[in-house]
């Protein structure tokens, strides 16, 4: 007896052999493909008579095989299959290339139904490779299911068409339609007029309209972003329940740490700073977003957070995603600091160093985990490697995230030796968020939003460049360079075999789905290797040019780093290894080649890398692909400086799935569609709030928790 649970090679027609090929498409039960969804749909519905056929279009016929044949080409390279039909208004010919096999299905007077599109060419009109299949007779009688209808579109991979999903799941849904149990409750159902379950993946299937179509969609996608909402929310209850260490807020301190400060705070830090102190201030564990454009400043709020907690007798964790950028962090804080009599360590896979009595000094590692277990480190600053084993603090207060939002309850718990405490959480990014994906995304973080920029900051000019502008662009550069400033030229790959940085990364923690080179019709990509070639013999001869790719060792990329900063080199050629948090303030022009490959976001952290100080800075974008959907996202670029702005442009253009990845979440495409959608992403999180405000563990909902213990485990949050 087949079951929901039952796996998919158990299921008749699938076996081992397509068991493999659907696991490819993230199917491995019978309920995974059920809720295997179409992409989109054909829509062959209107059956015409022959007579009634025009070229160019769509159409759906039905009739009696008159003849049938297998032709070879002239060079025998491709076989041509050749069938003409006749209904009582005329007859017409279906064309298949390299199909021989059709004529063991289709015989002289079986009746058919064909879809596909009409052709014209020097031996007369026909059907180009038409979808088919066999009917008793020429009627609308038949339950269609490739043709006569609104036929569902999928997803495939090779060996597994969508023709072949319709065959296998047709079938099941007949079989399951009454089987499948109700996972929304009634009450909800009543109240937004949903389709039941049954009725709705039928629909989702094989619609009878359009509208029946769009209905299941909205049933699903609300259903699926509801559970994303209760997952969300019972986190966020969960963490409610802990206890975090209290750091009252002393003014006077912070008075003196903003005076020593060589630059006046905008009114947007002082607000978020004065937000997160207060969040400091109480025994339930802060869990705050710190969103601020490139170079608006968040690390200084970050850092009145930590001496707060650091005067309060507590310890704080500061974790990067890179060691450029932890190294950095260390540095600018460790300087900020300095007069406050505070102890920062600095941990990264391969090296420690320590911050004391105002000196930076190495230190070995054993020694440094030691004085931090025993509380003689105020702050470690670091990447992941902070919560590698070994890595015990004695009363961590304050964790603060750059970049790496997905950092939950557990992760926390791992940092601390006394588990009945959780440390207050603040993350912070410069990939600025829509409200409808922090909503989903963020829910169960509070938000806090530095608006302004520092304002001697001037608006970076960017400027689209092709082939054509190519010379003008080098000149303008190299004008900079004589000037003293630093330029930036980044190159999506390293060298020709490597696809390490075939990716475009939009925020720290989240898997990202890699670019396609076709999508944009780019057929090569620059390396940084070939680029540097170019520029350092050919273009600028005479300039200081040098490499930096993810593949070099971190003390390399330091150094190299240091003399970018100092004015040793002119120009450095890099991969999205500068993309977060590099700061240079002689660095006017940021150079992107193959601008296309990137994300809205992901161009918008490159270009916050320049414009950091009080010079006009410019950011060109390389591009050698004219067609419009590049063209629109580019201009993008122009029209926004503002960084929401252009992530809600982004979230427009490509979609959450895009932006994201859909596939590492496993979440279908109706949902992430959904979160385009705010009043739906609202309208589900406040259907969560009410069931869990009458009934917070889901005891009187037992599929509906057994549903969301699922899709906790399905999808990738954490």
């Amino acid at each position: 007896m087949i079951k929901l649970s039952t796996p998919i090679e158990n299921v008749p027609n699938i076996g081992q052999a397509y068991h493999k090929k659907l696991k490819k498409l993230g199917i491995k039960t019978v309920q995974d493909l059920l809720f295997y969804f179409p992409l989109r749909y054909e829509d062959f519905s209107n059956i015409i008579p022959i007579s009634q056929i025009k070229v160019g279009e769509v159409v759906c016929v039905q009739g009696r095989i008159i003849a049938i044949e297998n032709t070879q080409t002239f060079k025998k390279w491709m076989t041509i299959t050749e069938v003409e039909i006749e209904d009582e208004t005329g007859n017409i010919k279906a064309l298949w290339f390299n199909q021989p096999f059709l004529t063991k299905s289709l015989k002289e007077d079986d009746f058919v139904c064909l879809a596909g599109k009409v052709t014209l060419s020097k031996s007369g009109v026909y059907l180009n490779n038409p979808a088919f299949e066999k009917i008793s007779e020429m009627s609308d009688n038949d339950d269609l299911t490739h043709t006569g209808r609104i036929v569902p579109i999928y997803s495939e991979t090779k060996g597994v068409s969508s023709k072949w999903l319709r065959y296998i799941i047709k079938p099941l849904l007949e079989y399951f339609y009454d089987k499948l149990p109700e996972m929304l409750p009634d009450e909800i159902i009543k109240k937004h007029k949903f389709l039941p379950t049954k009725e709705a993946i039928w629909q989702i299937h094989f619609p009878e309209s359009f509208e029946h179509a769009d209905a299941a969609k909205a049933r699903f996608s609300f259903e699926n972003l509801f559970l994303l909402q209760l997952s969300i929310l019972k986190q966020r209850a969960r963490l409610l329940q802990k206890t975090a260490p209290v750091c009252k807020m002393d003014a006077s301190l912070m008075k003196q740490f903003t005076e020593s400060l060589p630059f006046q705070l905008t009114d947007s830090q002082r607000q978020c700073a004065f937000t997160i102190l207060k969040d400091l201030e109480k025994s339930a564990p802060m869990s705050r977003l710190l969103e601020g454009d490139v170079g608006s400043g968040k690390t200084v709020v970050a850092t009145m957070a930590a001496l707060s907690t650091i005067k309060n007798g507590y310890q704080v964790a500061f974790m990067a995603p890179t060691e450029i950028l932890a190294s950095q962090h260390f540095k600018g804080i460790s300087k900020m600091l300095e007069k406050f009599n505070v102890t920062i360590g600095y941990l990264t896979g391969k090296e420690s160093v320590i911050f004391k009595n105002g000196k930076i000094t190495e230190i070995k590692k054993k020694d440094l985990l030691l004085e931090l277990q025993f509380g003689q480190i105020d702050m470690l600053i670091g990447t992941h490697t902070l919560i590698s084993k070994g890595v015990l603090f004695s009363k961590l207060a304050l964790v603060v995230l750059d970049e790496q939002h997905r950092f939950g309850v557990n992760q926390r718990a791992q940092l601390v030796k006394d588990k009945k405490l959780i440390p207050h959480l603040l993350s912070m990014t410069a990939t600025p968020i829509p409200r409808t994906l922090a909503l989903t995304v963020y829910g169960d973080l509070d938000l806090s939003l530095i608006k302004e920029m520092p304002k001697n900051r001037k608006k970076i000019k960017t400027l689209i460049i092709d082939s054509e502008g190519r010379k003008d662009a080098y000149e303008f550069i190299r004008k900079e360079v004589k000037e003293g400033k630093g330029v930036f030229v980044i190159c999506p790959k390293i060298g020709k075999d490597d696809e390490e940085n075939n990716q475009t990364a939009i925020s720290g923690s989240f898997s990202v789905s890699n670019y396609n080179p076709t999508l944009f019709g780019v057929s090569e990509m620059k390396t940084v290797k070939q680029e540097y070639e170019k520029l350092s013999k050919e273009i600028f001869p005479d300039l200081r040019i040098t490499m930096l790719h993810g593949k070099m060792k971190s003390d390399e990329k330091e150094r190299i780093m240091q003399d970018f900063k100092k004015g040793e080199i002119d120009i450095l050629l890099s991969t999205s290894v500068v993309e977060v948090g590099v700061d240079v303030p002689r660095a006017t022009v940021m150079m992107i080649e193959g601008a296309e490959r990137f994300g809205l976001a992901q161009l918008h952290q490159f270009r916050g890398r320049v414009g950091r100080s009080d010079m006009q800075s410019y950011c060109f974008l390389f591009t050698t692909d004219p067609s419009q959907l590049n063209r629109k996202r580019l201009k993008a670029m122009i029209d926004c400086d503002n960084g929401f702005e252009l992530a809600q442009k982004d979230l427009e253009i490509r979609g959450p799935g895009q932006l994201y990845g859909a596939q590492q979440w496993g979440l279908p495409d109706v949902a992430m569609e959904g979160m385009l959608n705010i009043f739906l992403v609202e309208k589900t999180r406040q259907a969560a709030k009410e069931i869990l405000e009458k009934d917070p563990e889901l005891s009187n909902h037992a599929l509906l928790l057994e549903n969301l213990k699922k899709f906790k485990q399905k999808i990738h949050f954490e």
